[in-house]
């Protein structure tokens, strides 16, 4: 496929496959990019992307959620009455499509967005200038993150994204792409999964449990048991007592997601409504971000340096990358949510077949379903249904901001109050009406403005000077 027809399905004319996105202008100078230069199949990734995390983040703005996306301890039960199935069947597609999947891809575009910003503008030999450029740029992130997550939305990345890049990804752009693709590997896989266990007690948990079970063993035998292993058979009970999902505690939350906006927007820990860095800590930073994101950050610029995201790289490329992929990350997924399912959901199960193999069926699967989205772009079959994509991907910021604005609203802030009056399988209605607004309004926002608003809002900030929003002849 022609370097000149990846963009012209997205209605636009680019430079050359490896023209970057973020930096434009004459040499030795530094500008926002203009729309002529930008490489559509980063748009077309990142709007599909954003519109997938909707899919996992609704239930946290639609209701109670005592594990990570796992429908137990809702206010109408999810997995009891004649939706049973079908909403089992959607938690099935939810882990093998979207989980984790859509925010590692995500990730992995902005990690190509750090190659995009400063490759250009070292090449057009603005020297010093695009550290200046990237610092503010990052730092402009961080606060958009830090009004968002205290004002908005607990669940915001944007902070996350921003302080990972100030603090530790510019140093890495400079790298081979191999040499990327092992550290991304080994940070995202390695790390992140030893983050996701020590963050979650999934080790301790499962340890505790099989002393527990020696230990009840060793009793109903009629062997004699010290009062220390008895004393980690009542840890044992009090976990159990402490993870299980109640009645009491369901109402709890919800009546505690109802309260005022001041009063949650007050409160030190955050609350179910989704307000405030509370509980934020460097400690935290390192567990949530630097396996997490940082990761998939740097697989990232290497995807981006080897040509997959430019989709330069060949059919046989992407369909080996999407069939391996998915070939390690479906059984996982699939497997792990039926042992879930057959332990009636209990905390244990979710954290040893959901939580403990996470990483491991992430980075694969996101790595799938780019390539089935690339491989997509290539064919151009679909050529009409992907500019409203890449229209969503070219304004995402704005639309991740508008969408926590609406399920807020929604949810909890407008008259309707739907957190927790919802049945599970009804969220799906609520994510495809918003996905409609996403798509329709960024076709239309782009007909008359080159930005996003807050993308308009962003580089202007970046740059220190007003950028031109309307679109030029």
């Amino acid at each position: 496929m022609a370097s000149t027809e990846i963009a012209a399905f997205a209605g636009q004319t680019r430079l050359p496959l490896g023209s970057e996105e973020e930096l434009g202008g004459p040499p030795q100078s530094v500008a926002p990019v203009q729309r002529a230069d930008r490489i559509s199949s980063l748009d077309v990734l990142r709007g599909f992307a954003l519109l997938g995390i909707l899919m996992l983040n609704i239930d946290d703005f639609a209701g109670p959620e005592f594990f990570h996306d796992i429908p137990i301890g809702l206010p109408k039960p999810a997995f009891v009455g004649s939706h049973a199935h079908l909403n089992l069947a959607i938690v099935f597609l939810k882990w093998v499509f979207f989980e984790g999947k859509m925010r590692a891809l995500f990730s992995m575009l902005f990690g190509a967005g750090i190659i995009l910003l400063t490759s250009r503008a070292e090449k057009r030999g603005a020297g010093l200038k695009v550290a200046d450029i990237y610092v503010r740029r990052n730092m402009w992130l961080c606060a958009l993150g830090l009004f968002h997550g205290t004002f908005l939305w607990h669940g915001d990345i944007l902070f996350g994204y921003g302080l990972c890049a100030l603090l530790l990804m510019f140093p890495f752009r400079v790298l081979k792409p191999k040499t990327l693709l092992i550290a991304g590997t080994l940070i995202a896989v390695g790390l992140g999964t030893y983050n996701v266990v020590n963050f979650t007690g999934t080790y301790d948990d499962i340890r505790l449990s099989r002393q527990a079970a020696i230990i009840t063993a060793d009793q109903q035998a009629g062997k004699h048991v010290s009062a220390d292993r008895k004393q980690l058979q009542q840890r044992w009970q009090a976990k159990i007592v402490e993870k299980a999902v109640t009645k009491a505690k369901i109402d709890s939350a919800v009546a505690e997601a109802h309260e005022a906006y001041a009063t949650n927007l007050l409160r030190s820990e955050s609350g179910r409504a989704g307000l405030g860095y509370g509980k934020w800590s460097f400690a935290s930073f390192y567990d949530r971000e630097i396996g997490d994101t940082m990761g998939a950050m740097l697989i990232g610029m290497a995807l981006f340096k080897s040509g997959f995201f430019t989709a330069e790289l060949s059919y046989a490329a992407y369909w080996v990358t999407a069939i391996v992929g998915f070939m390690i990350s479906a059984p996982i997924y699939v497997m792990g949510i039926w042992k879930i399912y057959l332990s009636g959901f209990s905390f244990l199960a979710v954290e040893k077949w959901a939580y403990a193999p996470y990483e491991l069926a992430r980075i694969p699967g996101a790595l799938a379903i780019a390539a089935v989205m690339l491989i997509v772009i290539k064919s151009r079959t679909f050529r009409f249904p992907l500019r409203p994509l890449a229209a969503v991907g070219q304004t995402a910021l704005s639309n991740y901001l508008l969408t926590t604005v609406i399920c807020q609203t929604l949810f909890l802030w407008g008259p309707w109050k739907l957190y927790g009056k919802l049945e599970y399988y009804q969220y799906i209605y609520v994510v495809i009406a918003v996905w409609t607004v996403n798509l329709i309004v960024s076709a239309i926002w782009l007909r008359a403005f080159e930005f996003g608003p807050v993308e308009w809002v962003w580089r202007s900030l970046t740059y220190w000077k007003l950028q031109p929003v309307r679109v030029r002849a």
